[in-house]
């Protein structure tokens, strides 16, 4: 099976403060962190077995907070990215960590899915990361929530990248009706896809691809379709892929979040992004 593994553990916490995340500047104890590592650990573990029955695997890391800040995270992209049935391992990050690991990684495996912070981060020091990455040929995208007292940020930091690294930004729908005629377009001039991001989509009886070859995996090994069904589907370590996997339709009104709509094949973003759909880097961008 070609399988998709989101990861979450136990970690919840991180190093900024943003207003909108409600783990902004939290710690967590010495026992979570241990607890948080171990899961992790079992799930490289398990991951290094699969290629013995055939399986190939794209891993997508997406903690509650800051991972990279954690050693066990750079461990664990290091070990899967040089696993020759790995053919993905991506993470969702605020590039704060040293970036020195990366000389150890498979770069033609891995991805970096970096949030910009404004307020959390100069730009220099957030486009330093950048360019760390870029000038050592790994691939990534880069973000930011869009909302308004950010604009200026987001526009300052595309004029800075590269023209070839992709800046994507999240709609924000907090508040119904955000944006302004004049906001959808300066936000699409800046990300040309900001219109997908910016619509919900039916989803309710609809086909996905999640549950299929598409898990999302808890530190204890539960597994559910998505992040958002909080539905159990089994347990990685007891079921393997194969007991996990089935066709099953969206439980949810509506999908809303990057992550998950992208694996609806109704909507054929893959037309877009091709081998960049997990990381979110569309094809003809950097590495892609």
């Amino acid at each position: 099976m070609n399988a998709v593994l989101y990861y979450r553990g136990s970690l919840t916490s991180c190093n900024y403060d943003c207003p909108y995340c409600p783990f902004g500047k939290t710690r967590d104890s010495a026992a979570t962190l241990a607890k948080d590592r171990q899961g992790l650990e079992a799930f490289v573990a398990w991951a290094s077995e699969q290629g013995a029955a055939g399986h190939r695997l794209s891993i997508f890391f997406n903690p509650y907070g800051e991972g990279l800040i954690h050693r066990w995270y750079k461990e664990a992209m290091i070990a899967l990215s040089n696993m020759d049935h790995v053919e993905k391992v991506a993470i969702q990050t605020n590039l704060s960590a040293n970036l020195d690991f990366i000389s150890q990684l498979n770069r033609k495996k891995v991805a970096f899915w970096a949030t910009y912070h404004p307020g959390q981060v100069r730009e220099d020091k957030f486009l330093a990361q950048c360019m760390t990455l870029y000038e050592n040929d790994v691939p990534f995208s880069v973000g930011s929530v869009g909302i308004r007292s950010a604009f200026s940020a987001i526009a300052s930091l595309r004029s800075a990248l590269p023209e070839n690294v992709y800046l994507w930004i999240n709609a924000y729908k907090d508040k119904p009706d955000y944006y302004t005629a004049e906001d959808f377009a300066f936000l699409s001039e800046i990300d040309p896809h900001f219109s997908v991001n910016a619509m919900d989509y039916e989803s309710l009886g609809q086909a996905c691809n999640a549950g299929k070859d598409v898990f999302y995996v808890q530190g204890a090994g539960l597994v559910k379709r998505c992040y958002k069904d909080r539905g159990v589907i089994g347990n990685l370590y007891r079921d393997g892929l194969e007991g996990l996997s089935a066709v099953r339709s969206c439980r949810m009104k509506v999908c809303d979040c990057y992550i998950g709509y992208i694996h609806m094949p109704e909507l054929k973003l893959r037309n877009i992004y091709e081998a960049g759909l997990l990381e979110r880097i569309p094809y003809g961008a950097m590495n892609n």
